[in-house]
């Protein structure tokens, strides 16, 4: 019975990774060549003005297609108006301005007669994500397209589907490799955090309360911790957020990983990555070699990209993309 259960697991996880070979296969970087083909220069330059408006369009979006791609697929759920997923806790801390940066971009790309609702809001998010790791430092990549756009967005879809500030590295590596993604991927991925931001509620008990014995988590750097309590009080304003690489955290590089080296990583499951000796020889890869982290980034945000993708007559090309059509 057991053998019987276990094959039928194998079974099923085999169909999952063929369905997915196959739309990444339909999924193509020349897919609107026909039919919008300036698409690309179109969200460049959107996001590039909204970014002169703020840095936070370059953090916003990047985090935004990854709630995206984790819950549902990268569909564009996450775009559609409350009640869905933006209602989930989880989803509450998205910033605005990576919503409002696809919302340039479409608008900018509907104004050419020839594109109009032609292009969906799930590729112009992957395209615009391109745009703000470039913007910030980090590497130009292709962009496969082809997405359709999802009809559905719950806030129920959102439950444990999203990594945890507390996460170890088994969780981390169980929750990335459900959507295909290796513990290497993961670590590229996470390193999209050299210019993110946090809220001082998402890392306060690892310079509180960490535990009875100590207030202190024992693998943050001593000096980190008491930087992080001046900027996040007891009782801050929970609207409060920091930058989560403290060296440089306006440019898409490899500080994350060096910090991390230093005890500097400003979640659990950041500072995991070092801790633990399965994932260390990697950080210690993407610390000491630049290029590799870039080239890791590339394959692992590609990869991103094609979790979940919806094609054909399983989603629709929306005219809003708050609304389905």
């Amino acid at each position: 019975m057991e053998k019987n259960t276990a094959q039928t697991i194998i079974s099923i996880f085999s169909l999952l990774l063929l369905l997915s070979s196959c739309v990444s296969a339909q999924l193509q970087t020349g897919f609107y060549q026909r039919s919008c083909p300036n698409v690309e220069a179109i969200v460049r330059n959107a996001v590039r003005q909204k970014f002169q408006q703020t840095f936070v369009t370059a953090p916003a979006t990047l985090r935004l297609f990854f709630h995206d791609c984790f819950v549902q697929g990268c569909d564009a759920s996450i775009l559609i108006a409350s009640p869905s997923e933006k209602d989930h806790p989880d989803d509450m801390s998205l910033a605005g301005d990576g919503f409002d940066t696809v919302v340039k971009a479409k608008q900018a790309v509907d104004r050419d007669p020839n594109c109009r609702n032609k292009v969906s809001c799930a590729d112009i998010l992957a395209l615009a994500t391109r745009e703000v790791v470039i913007l910030t430092g980090g590497p130009s990549y292709p962009v496969e397209l082809g997405r359709k756009d999802g009809r559905v967005s719950t806030k129920a879809s959102v439950q444990n589907n999203l990594p945890q500030p507390g996460f170890n590295l088994n969780q981390l590596n169980s929750m990335f490799s459900r959507h295909g993604l290796s513990q290497t991927d993961m670590i590229a991925l996470s390193g999209a955090h050299t210019i993110g931001f946090a809220h001082c509620g998402k890392f306060s008990s690892r310079i509180y309360n960490f535990s009875p014995r100590t207030r202190i988590d024992p693998s943050i750097n001593a000096q980190y911790a008491l930087q992080l309590r001046q900027m996040c009080p007891i009782r801050v304003d929970p609207r409060i957020a920091i930058n989560m690489d403290p060296t440089s955290p306006r440019t898409f590089d490899n500080a994350y990983f060096k910090n991390l080296q230093r005890g500097m990583g400003l979640f659990t499951s950041d500072q995991v990555l070092f801790t633990d000796q399965r994932s260390r020889s990697t950080v210690n890869l993407f610390a000491n070699n630049e290029g590799a982290f870039r080239q890791a980034f590339i394959s692992a945000i590609t990869k991103l990209g094609r979790v979940g993708v919806k094609i054909g007559n399983a989603g629709e090309i929306r005219r809003d993309c708050s609304r389905v059509n």
